[in-house]
């Protein structure tokens, strides 16, 4: 059997495959709310063949979020139609998960077609907030330093949305930690400048991200996978790094995470990325035997081929998938056909399986 559609237990849910789609914000919420496009965008690839499909970052909070419109999960009434989708997911042969986020300093933009830029407060921006008053880029507003408050708040903010992913009927849930938002400028020296409990040494810097997961892991079932997205390294010097990726991922799981899901970059915009086909995947590698945990590889990963290397390799666990899963939706049942494995197709799509 090829390895990209060999099942994978995690707990109590079963992935029917190896390849996840990746939480990829949509910027198409009015006050938070799922709508229409993102029933069509989640639910095209689960009936493509994705054996977990993972909502985008949704925002635990109004000012958690990167834009105006992005997903939200701060409010009960974001159940219903949060829920609609999930359930979707579900009968498509799917798992649904959601990534839960803060934004921080890299929140108060437009959307990337807009251009991405800051939006100032008097120009109907709102005020962002992060473990340090350091802004992103040197033109934003300074952000607002997060009194010990404040920080409590934030958490109890990521578990009363981890409540309602599970109430909307999510079955894995992934914390994000990466690309330079809320908790991973915690976790960077670069962007953490606290001389308290919360900054200075790598203990501290790690607090914040702890404090949520033991609050989520109080309101999310044992039972159900818990997922956490890191920037394996800034890209920077002085930064965030993979030897405190590694470091960091024992902890995680020893506090119940079952997958890291290794990305990087993010933090800062002067960091010099080396990209090319599959550049992070040495992350989820260096990850996955270190700290003997599950992982997921990620970044410039295109083809069926190059996927099923990774798995064979044992370089990660599964395939998380973004851009080639906007330009082919069906992806999977593509890939299925070029590795030679027989799979399910949707009853509705049984006619077009041979050619």
């Amino acid at each position: 059997m090829s390895k990209l559609f060999s099942p994978l237990t995690i707990k109590s849910i079963v992935l029917k495959n190896r390849i996840v789609v990746s939480p990829m914000c949509q910027y198409s919420s009015e006050e938070g709310f799922a709508n229409d496009w993102h029933l069509v965008h989640l639910g095209s690839r689960a009936v493509g063949g994705a054996a977990l499909v993972i909502a985008e970052a949704t925002a635990v909070s109004p000012e958690g979020r990167i834009t105006s419109s992005d997903l939200g999960l701060w409010n009960d009434e974001h159940i219903p139609h949060l829920r609609r989708i999930a359930e979707f997911i579900s009968h498509s042969g799917s798992v649904a998960g959601i990534q839960l986020a803060h934004a921080g300093r890299k929140a108060s933009t437009v959307p990337p077609w807009q251009g991405g830029t800051y939006v100032k407060r008097s120009e109907g921006g709102w005020q962002t907030v992060a473990p340090s008053a350091v802004p992103f880029r040197e033109d934003d507003e300074l952000p607002g330093e997060l009194t010990e408050v404040q920080i409590r708040q934030a958490v109890v903010d990521f578990a009363a949305a981890a409540e309602r992913a599970l109430d909307a009927g999510f079955k894995v849930l992934e914390i994000h930690a990466a690309h330079g938002y809320l908790i991973h400028q915690f976790l960077s020296s670069l962007s953490n400048q606290r001389n308290d409990r919360y900054g200075g040494p790598f203990e501290n810097r790690i607090r914040f991200l702890m404090e949520i997961l033991q609050a989520v892991r109080k309101v999310w079932p044992n039972d159900l996978p818990l997922f956490v997205r890191i920037s394996a390294t800034d890209w920077a010097e002085g930064g965030w790094d993979i030897e405190q990726s590694v470091e960091l991922t024992h902890i995680l799981k020893q506090q119940g995470v079952d997958l890291i899901d290794c990305s990087s970059g993010g933090l800062v915009p002067y960091a010099k990325i080396n990209a090319g086909p599959g550049y992070q995947v040495q992350f989820s590698e260096r990850v996955k035997h270190d700290a003997g945990i599950l992982t997921g590889a990620v970044g410039l990963i295109t083809s069926a081929e190059q996927a099923e290397s990774i798995l064979k390799e044992e370089k990660a666990d599964v395939i998380i998938l973004a851009r080639q899963l906007l330009r082919d939706p069906y992806f999977p049942l593509h890939a299925a056909r070029i590795l030679g494995q027989e799979i399910e197709w949707p009853l509705q799509y049984e006619r077009a399986k041979k050619l």
